[in-house]
């Protein structure tokens, strides 16, 4: 194929479904639309679309090109997405995922950054959701559990997440502090609402509490820690977190089977960039010590 605007063009069409919608997203007249579709059409010899009142309607052959076409796409945003992250300056934008939980550690790391090289855009996200470093979605991830094992991706070990279990002051005034894991099932427990968790506290509370004894159940760390504040029971918490809450008694000494590791992932491609480097740097530093 020797001209890429007639299968953009023709990509679009297919995308939009009319003309005028193509046209649009291509910032090109109309008739330049049907010229190209007109003329890719010829050049191949077979129709791409039926045409009809309401627009156009990709054929066999047109839903074969726009497979084509999307991939190219794919692959050229791939590319972008990358080449954005390079470059010999801490400039531009700085992109890093983590689970929410991890905010309270994130952001003052990131802001502290962001103050020490001004021409930086911060953009932090944060959710369940793994965004795609492939795709330049993001130049750090910050990630939990078992090794990431995408391909491309660098990964490092970051820290380890002890974890432990927390009651308030007024939840112990009023049921007591359980003298050891043979006394739960006197006690109310707070959990997350998700019987498939893989976090390794959430596993082993399933395993040990009996069902009826976890009594609030929560979407999110945020609601869990708010729910244990409260004295609705017992949850486990980030013992970094807990730590400086007077609050919050712990109940017991913790086990290194709730523990999680976390991972910091960054692409190939940009993994050595100064501006990935100077994050990594700068955050390894903040991090020392965060373990409780």
């Amino acid at each position: 194929m020797d001209n890429w605007d007639e299968v953009r063009t023709a990509f679009q069409v297919a995308r939009m479904g009319t003309v005028s919608g193509a046209a649009e997203v291509l910032g090109v007249h109309h008739a330049t639309v049907i010229r190209h579709i007109d003329a890719i059409e010829a050049r191949l010899g077979v129709k791409l679309f039926q045409r009809h009142a309401r627009g156009y309607t990709p054929t066999d052959a047109g839903e074969d090109l726009l497979r084509v076409a999307q991939a190219t796409e794919d692959q050229f945003n791939q590319l972008v997405g990358r080449m954005k992250g390079r470059g010999d300056d801490v400039s531009g934008e700085l992109v890093v995922t983590s689970l929410a939980s991890l905010a309270p550690l994130i952001v003052p790391v990131l802001s502290d950054f962001q103050n020490a090289h001004p021409g930086l855009i911060v953009r932090y996200l944060t959710g369940d959701r793994l965004f795609r470093l492939e795709y330049g979605e993001a130049h750090v991830a910050i990630r939990a559990g078992s090794v990431p094992d995408q391909p491309d991706n660098v990964v490092q070990p970051f820290f380890e997440q002890e974890m432990g279990l927390y009651a308030s002051r007024a939840y112990i005034e009023r049921h007591g502090k359980p003298d050891g894991i043979g006394a739960f099932d006197r006690h109310f427990f707070v959990s997350a609402d998700d019987e498939n968790s893989r976090a390794p506290f959430a596993k082993w509370l399933r395993e040990t509490v009996p069902a009826e004894a976890i009594t609030f159940r929560c979407t999110n760390n945020f609601c869990i820690r708010e729910a244990v504040l409260s004295g609705a029971g017992i949850g486990f918490l980030a013992r970094w977190e807990a730590a400086g809450d007077p609050d919050l008694v712990e109940v017991i000494e913790p086990l290194p089977e709730w523990f999680g590791k976390l991972w910091l992932v960054t692409h190939v491609d940009l993994h050595r960039t100064t501006k990935v480097q100077a994050f990594l740097k700068h955050l390894k530093d903040r991090s020392k010590g965060w373990q409780a």
